[in-house]
């Protein structure tokens, strides 16, 4: 059974940066992807972006150019960085795991696995 720990979540002003984390336990295998979802309160979850084991990573256009997805796969841990937050970024942030070899999934119903959510919270 695969579990995912997210971390790292917190309050942080407008312009500020963040970082979480999600280990990964239980997979057997490393060619796994790793999305990273936002849901804010009202909202639909949304997709923010994907990284591959190739460390290939895909972006929502709301993100792009302001969050990096890493990996470490010494660690078992992926990394959400983000720069420049804004309010609208404000959400809890899921990461989740799609064990599909050679795919781009963008969509929550593609991923097997999720973590339990960390809240990021940008004041103005």
């Amino acid at each position: 059974q695969v579990q995912l720990v997210e971390s790292g979540g917190g309050l942080v002003q407008a312009g500020g940066s963040l970082r979480l984390s999600c280990v990964v336990s239980g997979s057997t295998t490393s060619t796994y992807s790793l999305g990273w979802f936002r849901q804010a309160p009202g909202k639909e979850r949304e997709f923010v972006g994907t990284i591959n084991w190739t460390n290939k990573t895909t972006y929502a256009t709301s993100v792009k150019g302001r969050f990096a997805i890493s990996r470490d796969n010494a660690k078992n841990t992926v990394y959400l960085q983000m720069y420049s937050l804004k309010p609208e970024d404000t959400a809890v942030y899921y990461c989740a795991f799609d064990p599909q070899y050679g795919r781009v999934a963008v969509h929550a119903a593609e991923y097997a696995y999720w973590g339990q959510g960390t809240q990021v919270t940008v004041s103005s």
